[in-house]
C-alpha cells in the first residue's frame, strides 16, 4: 500500500508548478535617483550657497516619499518638523492626567492650540518632502506651508487670549480688537508670503523677504502682546509658566533671526549642504518655540480655567449656574461688610459668582471638610491682599452664614485669612 501511495505522489508532484518568489512579490518600486549638484536643477529649486544634495526633478512622487531616508539637503528640514509632531503628542498625553483633562469648552482653546500646530509641522514637513517634483508642486506645497503657518498663527493667539492673558489687557483697546485682529494679520502673513513666492524670482531681491516678514512681524507682536503684559505685571515666583513663555519668546526671536539670514551657510558655502543650514536651525528653534508655548499653555490651563469659564461661560451645556438669580446687592453687601472690599471688588466677584457652575466647582475639590473650594480672587484679577473667597454650593459643616434660600439652592461664602 506504502508503494501505491508513493507512486501516487510521484506523479502529483512533477504536475505542480514550482514555487517561485516573483508569483508573490510585487516588483520593487524604483529608488529616489541621486542627489545632484545645483547646476543641474532648474533655478527655482536653487538656495543661496547651497551648492549640492539637490534632489533631480520630475521623479516619481513615491521617489520623493522615499526620499524620506535619503542624504539630502532637505533632510533635516523634514525631519526637524516631522518628529516635533510626536513630540507634541507625547507630551499632551503626558499632561493629560495630572491636569484632570476633560473636552469641554474651557479646554476647547488648548485643543486649538494642538491642532494649530500639527497642522503647520505637517504642511512644512510636506512641503520640503515633495517640493522638488516640478514647478506646480514647489509652489503649491509652500502655499500649503504659508497656510499651516497662519493655522498655527490664529492657534496661538486663540491660546494667549483665554489662557495667558490679564483681565487688565483683555479691557484694553488691544485685547478688545485682538482675536478679529490676530485673524486679519493671519490672513493677511498667508496672502504676502503667497504673493512674495509667486511674484518674486531667484535670486530674490530685498523687497520679498519684507513682503514676508513686515506682516508676520505685526502678526508676532499682535500674538505675543497678553504674554508680554503678563510678564511685566505677574509674579514669576508664583507663575511657573511665565519661564515657559519667555522661553518661546527667546526661541521665537532666534527663529526670526535664522529665517532672516542665511547663516551660517553663507560664511562657509558648500560645507552646510547637508547639516547646519539656517533654515535647518530656523526648524530647530521653531520646534522648541512650539513645545515651550504648549508646557506654558498647560500650566495656564491648570492656574486659569476659570478664566475661560467666565468668558464661555458655563463649562456644561444647559443651564447649569450656582446661583444665576444670586441678587447682586446681596453679595456686595456681605462683601462690604465681611471683607470691606472695594466696589470694583465687588462687582468682580458679584459677577464672577453668578457664572460658576456645580460642575466646575466639584473639579476643585481639596482634602477638606468642606464639599468644594472655590479658586482665591487673585485669580481672576481681583487684588485682596489677605482675604480669600471661598464658594459653597451646598450648605458646608464649616460655615452658617445668613444668607438665604434662593431658587432651591443655597448660597454660602466663607472669607478666610491665610488659606490660599
Amino acid at each position: 500500500m506504502s508503494g501505491d501511495l508513493l507512486q501516487r505522489l510521484s506523479t502529483f508532484i512533477p504536475s505542480v508548478k514550482p514555487f517561485q518568489l516573483s508569483d508573490i512579490v510585487v516588483p520593487s518600486l524604483p529608488l529616489p535617483s541621486p542627489t545632484v549638484p545645483c547646476s543641474e536643477v532648474p533655478i527655482l529649486f536653487r538656495e543661496p550657497y547651497i551648492l549640492t544634495g539637490y534632489r533631480p526633478v520630475q521623479q516619481k512622487w513615491h521617489c520623493y516619499l522615499l526620499s524620506l531616508f535619503q542624504k539630502h539637503n532637505e533632510s533635516i528640514n523634514v525631519w526637524t518638523h516631522l518628529l516635533a509632531a510626536p513630540v507634541l503628542l507625547l507630551h499632551w498625553r503626558a499632561n493629560l492626567g495630572p491636569l484632570g483633562y476633560t473636552l469641554d469648552v474651557a479646554s476647547l482653546p488648548l485643543l486649538v492650540f494642538l491642532v494649530s500646530s500639527l497642522t503647520y509641522l505637517f504642511l512644512s514637513a510636506a512641503a520640503h518632502l515633495f517640493q522638488s517634483h516640478s514647478e506646480h508642486a514647489h509652489y503649491f506645497f509652500f502655499f500649503m506651508d504659508y497656510v499651516g503657518v497662519a493655522v498655527y498663527q490664529y492657534g496661538c493667539c486663540i491660546g494667549h487670549y483665554f489662557y495667558t492673558s490679564q483681565p487688565a489687557w483683555r479691557d484694553s483697546l488691544v485685547g478688545s480688537l485682538f482675536l478679529p485682529g490676530a485673524a486679519f494679520f493671519s490672513c493677511l502673513t498667508c496672502a504676502c508670503c503667497c504673493f512674495a513666492k509667486s511674484r518674486f524670482q531667484r535670486p530674490y531681491p530685498v523687497g520679498r523677504k519684507a513682503c514676508q516678514l513686515i506682516p508676520t512681524s505685526l502678526a508676532y507682536l499682535l500674538d505675543i502682546s497678553p504674554v508680554v503684559h503678563r510678564l511685566f505685571t505677574a509674579s514669576w515666583a508664583e507663575e511657573r509658566s511665565l519661564l515657559f513663555h519667555a522661553l518661546q519668546i527667546a526661541s521665537f526671536l532666534l527663529c526670526a533671526v535664522f529665517f532672516s539670514c542665511p547663516i551660517p551657510e553663507r560664511f562657509f558655502p558648500g560645507r552646510c549642504d547637508f547639516v547646519g543650514q539656517g533654515h535647518q536651525i530656523f526648524h530647530l528653534f521653531l520646534s522648541l518655540c512650539t513645545l515651550f508655548q504648549q508646557e506654558a499653555l498647560f500650566q495656564d490651563y491648570v492656574r486659569r480655567r476659570d478664566t475661560v469659564v467666565e468668558i464661555f461661560g458655563s463649562v456644561t451645556p444647559g443651564p447649569s449656574p450656582l446661583h444665576t438669580n444670586a441678587p447682586t446687592s446681596e453679595v456686595q453687601l456681605f462683601l462690604s461688610h465681611s471683607l470691606g472690599c472695594s466696589r470694583e471688588t465687588e462687582k468682580e466677584v458679584a459677577f464672577f459668582y453668578t457664572t460658576v457652575s456645580c460642575d466646575l466647582l466639584k473639579q476643585y475639590n481639596a482634602a477638606l471638610q468642606c464639599p468644594v473650594r472655590m479658586t482665591s480672587l487673585r485669580k481672576h484679577g481681583v487684588r485682596v491682599q489677605e482675604n480669600i473667597l471661598f464658594i459653597f454650593p451646598a450648605p458646608s459643616p464649616c460655615l452658617r452664614g445668613k444668607h438665604g434660600r434662593q431658587g432651591g439652592r443655597y448660597m454660602h461664602a466663607c472669607a478666610t485669612k491665610g488659606c490660599y
